[in-house]
């Protein structure tokens, strides 16, 4: 294959996996190691976390302030024990990979055909703004440190709705108004 010549994804990757098979090997090897290393800090944190009282504490006692330490205590620990080694050793590996490869093979690499990738139209992005915003609303309600179990699960639900409510509002307001202001602009001009 030519340096200059453009060939497709489809092409490029089995053919260079087969030419480098042992740094593919090694590199599947450190991916199965980093998930194992990331499930291990998981459990590890449900266990010995004083959030949830080292895995002893029911539903009924965790609190939406809980929810938020255990999370970004899980995130600093994930980082801090596997992430940032990973991505040490990753980037170390590629760097010694890239620079053993022939001047030919690197260009190949800079001249493959680069497939864009489209973002997915379904994200999770929304549960997550959703329970920031249920976090704000109940935060402002005084009852983030309040235990579940204090309350009825319908009460959680509708306050739920009440913060969805809040959000569709807030957030409806402006999309309304820039929808008529393009409507308006450039949408009748078309007609």
């Amino acid at each position: 294959m030519d340096g200059n010549d453009q060939c497709s994804c489809e092409e490029f990757w089995p053919s260079k996996i087969k030419e480098h098979w042992k740094a593919f090997f090694v590199f599947v090897i450190g991916c199965i190691c980093a998930l194992a290393g990331a499930l291990y800090v998981l459990f590890w944190h449900i266990e010995t976390s004083s959030i949830g009282l080292n895995g002893t504490a029911t539903i009924g006692e965790w609190s939406i302030v809980w929810i938020w330490e255990f999370f970004i205590y899980l995130i600093i620990w994930e980082l801090i024990l596997v992430g940032i080694p990973v991505a040490i050793a990753f980037g170390v590996s590629w760097y010694i990979f890239w620079k053993r490869l022939s001047n030919e093979e690197k260009a190949e690499f800079k001249g493959r055909e680069k497939k864009k990738h489209r973002g997915s139209s379904a994200s999770g992005g929304f549960g997550i703004v959703t329970f920031i915003v249920f976090s704000i609303y109940m935060y402002i309600k005084g009852e983030i440190n309040t235990p579940f179990g204090d309350h009825s699960y319908s009460y959680w639900i509708y306050s739920w709705f009440e913060a969805l409510g809040w959000l569709l509002l807030i957030a409806g307001i402006p999309v309304a108004i820039i929808l008529l202001i393009v409507y308006f602009a450039v949408w009748r001009k078309k007609e």
